[in-house]
Formats: structure tokens, C-alpha cells, sequence
């Protein structure tokens, strides 16, 4: 399973700092606007310490994480819609993408110009999504033109219906994902703002540390909330210095800022989540692996992440979940205490589950 999310955000306002931290490649980051015009890609590993865990009762000779794919997109401009600045490249770019973190700058710095002069993040969330729904409602116009003759013979009138609910609340300034239509047409229109959307507001050192926000940040906390957006705050370039020092450093580094966890490892996680994800688990002597699955997907579904065979020839799945294992130290003592399940390939695979798969393939 390939999952981007997209890094948006205008230019020079910390979108390259946050995907060099979170992928560690130390990519271009000026001061300039469309210093990235190609988007830089990185695969990027789930922090989840379930790994080790199990990893300290199993004693695996490996052990392989799951991951997301990080797309660092060239920052936007006011009327990228039209074709500005790098525009069309942009929003084809946003079209490949699963999701998008749209970055907003939060902080002063007059070392780092502003592409549009002063800080104001509310500002800058508008222009980014103006120029999202304004190519959106270029989409579902031209849709509604394509099936127009259909329309008027009576032919796909339930489409056109959808259609014209969408284009009234791309009208009215809305992003599509607060709608939550689940229809087939949706998936094919592949809408820009259609996507999860999450907002990280980049901060400035003092307001990791401090215990009281600045009045900036403050306003715009309220603004999102008010919106009912999902948001985190993150200081990329402290985030970039903690990504380069090993893990004692880290540590230290942490504590000064009265932190426990990077606040990129909070960010991947919810990433992960937002995109309606979760990990079930392989484990044996050679190997523990986390393994990616959508919420809601059958053994089945599960049996195919790992190999086509699997699913072709599934028999059934022997299951249990990671709460079991850390409660009882070992598989067979999970056993005899009955908690190890077989189930068929219509079984939904909980977060956490550990899955054997008994498969028979005949060529």
C-alpha cells in the first residue's frame, strides 16, 4: 500500500525544514520562494514501540516497521488556479497525494521573507484554500458540462444531483471533506480538498518552551478550533536539529523543551491515523512486521498486504492481539489460555492483532 501525504503551505514558511526533519535527506530549504519546485519524496517509518515490545518477548532476528510516503510540494502563490507561479505543477502534485499537512507559519523572523509581506496565518490558510477550491469547482464545472446532454435526456440525474451539491459548497468557500460524501464519482473527481486535511502551525522555539502561547498563536489555535480542523503545533527547525542527534542525545535535547517525544513522531502518528489507518503484525523467530491495513478490512483483506498467495489460497488466520502477548510473555502461555482465535477471511482485523495465515496454493 503507497500512502503519500502532501507538505503544502506558501513559500518560505517551513514546509522543506519539516519534511528534512521528518526524512532526514537535508534538502534545499532557502530563502526564496520555488527554491523546491520538484516535490521531494521520502518514506517515512511509523514510530510504534509495540515493535519493541513484542521484539523483547520474541527475540526476532529483524524487526521492520511500517511507512508513510512524504511529498515536499513547491510552496503556492495567490492565483495558482490560474497557472501562477508554479501553479498548475502544484495542484497536479496535490492530486497524487492521499492527504495533505498544510503547513502555516505562526513566528516573526526577519531573516526569512514572507512571500506576502507580513504574518498572518488566517490569511495564509485562505489564500492555499481559495486556490484548492477554486480548481475544484473547475473540476466538478467541467464534469457537469461533460453529462449535460445525458442530464437532459434523463440520464444520469442522481450524478448531476451530487454534482451541483458539490459546486453550491465549493461556492460558499467550503472544502469538500467536511461533507463526507462516500460515492464512487467521488474517487473519480479525486477532489483537492476532498482530501484529510491537517494543519501544522510552525512555531518558533520560545513557544515550545513557553507555558503561555503568544497572541498569534492563540488567535489561530481558536480560528482552527472554531473550524473543528485538526491541527498540531511544531517548531521544524528545532524538529530538524532533534532528527539529526542519535537517541541519548535526543533525550537531553528533549528535556530542555520539557518534552518527552519528538513532536514529529506525534505527527506521523496522526498522519497514520487520519488517513483511517491501522497495524495489525507478523511476528516469528525471523521476523516481526508491522503491517499496514485500513480500518475496517477482513483477514482477507489482510492476507493480500502480505502476499498474493496468501489470499488466493486463504484457509484461515490464527489471531491474537498484542495485549495478550505483553500479559501472558509468550504465544503458547496466550494459548492455553484460549485467547488465540481462528477465524475465517471475513474476520475485521483489529489495531494491534498478531495474524498467522494458513494458506494452500495448488498450481
Amino acid at each position: 500500500m503507497s500512502l503519500r501525504i502532501g507538505i503544502v503551505g506558501l513559500p518560505n514558511v517551513g514546509k522543506s525544514t519539516l519534511f528534512n526533519a521528518l526524512t532526514k535527506s537535508g534538502i534545499e530549504a532557502e530563502n526564496y520562494p520555488f527554491c523546491t519546485i520538484d516535490p521531494n519524496i521520502g518514506i517515512v517509518e511509523v514510530p510504534d514501540t509495540r515493535l519493541q515490545k513484542i521484539d523483547a518477548l520474541i527475540n526476532a532476528d529483524k524487526v521492520i516497521k511500517t511507512a508513510i510516503e512524504f511529498v515536499d510540494i513547491a510552496g503556492l502563490v495567490k492565483g495558482a488556479s490560474k497557472g501562477e507561479g508554479l501553479g498548475n505543477k502544484f495542484l497536479s502534485n496535490i492530486r497524487n497525494v492521499d492527504a495533505i499537512i498544510h503547513v502555516v507559519r505562526c513566528y516573526e523572523n526577519e531573516n526569512v521573507t514572507h512571500v506576502e509581506g507580513t504574518i498572518n496565518p488566517e490569511r495564509d490558510i485562505e489564500i492555499i484554500e481559495t486556490e484548492l477550491i477554486l480548481k475544484d469547482i473547475e473540476t466538478v464545472t467541467t464534469r457537469i458540462e461533460k453529462i449535460k446532454r445525458e442530464v437532459k435526456a434523463g440520464r444520469k440525474l442522481e450524478e448531476n444531483k451530487l454534482l451541483e451539491l458539490l459546486l453550491q459548497h465549493l461556492n460558499e468557500g467550503k472544502n469538500i471533506n467536511k461533507l463526507n460524501i462516500e460515492d464512487d464519482i467521488m474517487h473519480e473527481l479525486n477532489l483537492l480538498t476532498d482530501k484529510p486535511i491537517l494543519f501544522v502551525i510552525n512555531v518558533n522555539e520560545n513557544d515550545v518552551s513557553s507555558k503561555t502561547k503568544s497572541d498569534l498563536l492563540s488567535e489561530l489555535t481558536k480560528y482552527l478550533i472554531n473550524r473543528n480542523e485538526d491541527y498540531l503545533s511544531i517548531c521544524s527547525s528545532l524538529e530538524q536539529e532533534i532528527s539529526g542527534l542519535d537517541e541519548s542525545e535526543q533525550i537531553e535535547y528533549l528535556k530542555e523543551f520539557h518534552l518527552t517525544d519528538p513532536a514529529l513522531n506525534h505527527l506521523i502518528r496522526t498522519a497514520y491515523k487520519m488517513l483511517s489507518l491501522h497495524t495489525f503484525f507478523t511476528a516469528g523467530p525471523k521476523e516481526i512486521r508491522a503491517w499496514t491495513i485500513k480500518i475496517n478490512d477482513t483477514a482477507y483483506d489482510a492476507a493480500g498486504k502480505i502476499h498474493t498467495d496468501f489470499q488466493k489460497g486463504f484457509i484461515k488466520a490464527e489471531i491474537y492481539n498484542f495485549t495478550d502477548l505483553i500479559k501472558y510473555k509468550n504465544e503458547l502461555a496466550v494459548k492455553d489460555a484460549g485467547l488465540i482465535r481462528q477465524e475465517g477471511r471475513d474476520y475485521i482485523v483489529k489495531d494491534g492483532d498478531l495474524i498467522f495465515f494458513k494458506f494452500n496454493v495448488t498450481n
